[in-house]
């Protein structure tokens, strides 16, 4: 007897090339492994023996087989119509499974991993016939008609940990390699798939070139279901020498999508993650950081010598508020995912303090040619009078860049203003009970409105203009939308371990009379209570930092200096750290997560308190957008000043395939409907003014209102 075989079975209706899927996926996992196959074709007593195939395949060779005893069994003789010769399937270190049936409830239990195979009926059909010629054709609608009533009893497919579109391009076997890893029960014995990520060879090719940012983008990934820009929409045409805080956040910007040989997505909801590559997706229960330790948390490229990085491909996206529940908040539901990700095997990062664009690629037999169309994209995009590139004075005008929304869809808000001011004397009592020190209490606009209304490519461009900021952001998943023009870092692990975060507490509206804009800046940095809410946050990012840093290591290198934007002024804070060597990564993300500065302080019992208070999840506001790069790098942004945009009928997760429309590829398209929803917040202290209170979330969320040509819901 040998030891028990991971044991997988691809299911699927006759003729969703399970047979060729199964045979070439076998041949790629042979490069590490000893393979067993067995097809349930040869086991089947005839064109009726559907039932009584998986009733013998079950009894005769997956039960031996599971407890790795060679199995013995009796083939059918399809010639004759009768039993066949014996035969004899010996255990390996994997046995694939493949047929109609090959899942059946009564199988599963001694299953690895199910792959259910999809393919459209014609091409099924015609699979088949070519397959096995006139023999199967008179009893194409009869066998069907068993697949149809087994089916009817057992789902096979929503039990399938791998789902597959089984086209005719040769592209499954492959796609199914990568998620297989993925499954916690395949991972002990696909070491070697796993680890294929690491020690992988980057190619890095430095252009000089200073292309639009917006028209790079748009030819590039304009047609991507799947696309991300973080976007450094602030940075100087030409930034001054050395690198202060602002600048350093500000150079680099990065655009990509999940194409590509290695291109991959993951949507995470409720303890459910959906990852996505190519044809072939897999549902993998568990927490959300568990997954990114597994996908992200080692180091699996090295750094190309002249880069500036700190991004050498991986993984981009946002995670929503409500991953809490894994951090010691409670467990919220969303209608938005709780992490939405792409995995960029590919990518364009613009250095805009040397005026310079890197193509950043993965070693494959798709490298070059991308390289090649890249190439020409940078150039075209470097002589395109588009959109205005970031430091340019166009840009920060904003000119008439508004997008207007009809009269009759305004915004509505969870609060009126008096439900909102009487949150706030509820969260006074909390603190005055000594629940909490400071309460980040928010609150969440909304509007529905025809889908055409509010484009999310040019809403997006319209917003980057009249409000930049470091940490811009577009991102798309399907028919999903986040348009971010955050100026908050949440949190830098860089590849060599230094952590920083910087948390922004304290804000004013900027003033367009120069006197009085200086008025405000100055009222901002000596307000007591606005310094008394930001050093709060700093020690709460101190704690929280220090749970995976160096003892000693923890920091106050800035405390609540002033930073302006073209609609506010921020009171900010900068916290350093170093990361313990070997400490994992993701663990580190989420012992500071959710920022603190969308919490307030003790972060635990003041989460539960705003779950009371608010009424409602936050969704993508108050998460975090960002990257997770294969040198172990992550720089991630405070979700705020952000618009989320849902197409209404065209709700899709992350990663299945629906397809972009071009002009930046907005995700409304196929959708008559769009909900744009808007969170904003403050910090309630003790001595907070509920006026004033309810005045600064009107200020922070003017940047976004302004540009869509609305106004704040007065209810």
């Amino acid at each position: 007897m040998t030891p028990a075989p991971v044991i997988i079975a691809i299911d699927g209706r006759s003729g969703a090339g399970k047979t060729t899927l199964a045979i070439e996926l076998a041949a790629l996992l042979r490069s590490h492994h000893k393979v067993s196959l067995f097809h349930l074709e040869d086991i089947y007593p005839g064109w009726n023996g559907l039932t009584a195939g998986i009733e013998r395949y079950v009894s005769t060779v997956l039960k031996p087989l599971s407890s790795g005893e060679r199995a013995v069994w009796t083939s059918w003789d399809w010639e004759r119509h009768y039993d066949g010769d014996t035969r004899v399937t010996m255990p390996a270190e994997i046995v694939i499974v493949e047929g109609v049936g090959a899942a059946a409830a009564e199988a599963r239990p001694l299953l690895s991993a199910v792959v259910w195979a999809d393919s459209l009926a014609d091409l099924r059909r015609t699979r088949a016939l070519n397959r096995d010629g006139g023999t199967y054709e008179p009893y194409w609608d009869h066998w069907a008609e068993q697949e149809d009533a087994w089916l009817a009893g057992d789902d096979v497919p929503r039990h399938a940990d791998i789902r597959v579109l089984n086209g005719a391009d040769g592209s499954a076997p492959a796609d199914v390699l990568q998620l297989l890893p993925c499954l916690p029960a395949l991972a002990p014995a696909l070491t070697p798939e796993l680890y294929a990520r690491r020690g992988l060879r980057l190619r890095a090719e430095r252009l000089e070139s200073r292309p639009d940012a917006a028209a790079l983008f748009d030819t590039l990934y304009g047609n991507s279901a799947n696309a991300v820009w973080l976007d450094s929409s602030n940075a100087p045409a030409s930034p001054p020498a050395g690198q202060s805080p602002a600048t350093e956040r500000s150079r680099f910007s990065i655009l990509a999508d999940d194409g590509g040989a290695f291109g991959q997505s993951v949507t995470h909801r409720s303890g459910e993650s959906l990852i996505a590559a190519g044809s072939a997706s897999a549902r993998v229960t568990g927490p959300f950081f568990r997954w990114l330790d597994t996908a992200w948390g080692r180091e699996a490229v090295r750094t190309p010598e002249g880069y500036p990085g700190d991004f050498t491909l991986g993984w981009l996206g946002c995670l929503g508020y409500e991953l809490k529940r894994e951090t010691g908040g409670s467990d919220v539901s969303a209608s938005t995912p709780d992490a939405a990700l792409i995995f960029a095997g590919r990518a364009v990062v613009l250095d805009h303090a040397e005026g310079t664009a890197w193509l950043l690629a993965l070693e494959s037999p798709d490298a070059e040619n991308w390289l090649a169309a890249s190439r020409e994209a940078v150039a075209a995009a470097a002589a395109a009078e588009g959109p205005a590139a970031p430091g340019d004075p166009a840009a920060q005008a904003g000119g008439s860049t508004a997008v207007v929304l009809p009269d009759k869809v305004p915004f509505s808000s969870r609060d009126t203003q008096q439900s909102y001011k009487a949150k706030i004397a509820a969260a006074q009592h909390e603190i005055g009970e000594g629940n909490s020190y400071e309460i980040c209490l928010t609150t969440t606009l909304s509007a529905r409105l025809p889908a055409d209304a509010v484009p999310p490519w040019h809403t997006y461009l319209a917003l980057r203009r009249k409000n930049p900021a470091p940490f811009a952001s577009y991102l798309r998943f399907g028919g999903l939308t986040v348009a971010s023009t955050s100026p908050e870092r949440f949190l830098k692990i860089a590849s060599d371990g230094g952590m920083r975060a910087e948390p922004i507490k304290g804000t004013r509206r900027r003033a367009s009379d120069p006197v009085r804009d200086v008025q405000l800046r100055h009222d901002l940095a000596t307000s007591l209570k606005d310094r008394a809410e930001n050093i709060m946050i700093v020690d709460l990012l101190r704690n929280d930092l220090s749970h995976f840093a160096e003892p000693g290591s923890v920091t106050v290198s800035r405390l609540c200096e002033i930073e302006s934007y073209a609609t506010v002024h921020q009171l900010v804070s900068t916290i350093d750290a170093r990361l313990l060597p070997g400490a994992p990564r993701a663990e580190a993300v989420a012992a500071c997560f959710p920022a603190g500065s969308m919490t307030g302080a003790p972060k635990i019992s003041t989460m539960a308190i705003l779950d009371r208070l608010e009424e409602g999840p936050r969704g993508i506001y108050s998460g975090a957008i960002g990257y997770f790069s294969l040198n172990g790098a992550t720089d991630l942004a405070v979700a705020i000043r952000t618009l989320v945009i849902t197409a209404g009928d065209n709700r899709s997760e992350a990663g299945d395939g629906t397809a972009g429309n071009g002009s930046g590829g907005d995700g409304t398209r196929g959708a008559t409907t769009a909900e744009l929803t808007l969170g904003v917040g403050g910090a309630i202290t003790a001595d907070s003014v509920p006026d004033e209170e309810y005045e600064e979330i009107r200020v922070k969320a003017f940047g976004v209102l302004s540009t869509l040509g609305a106004e704040f819901p007065e209810l």
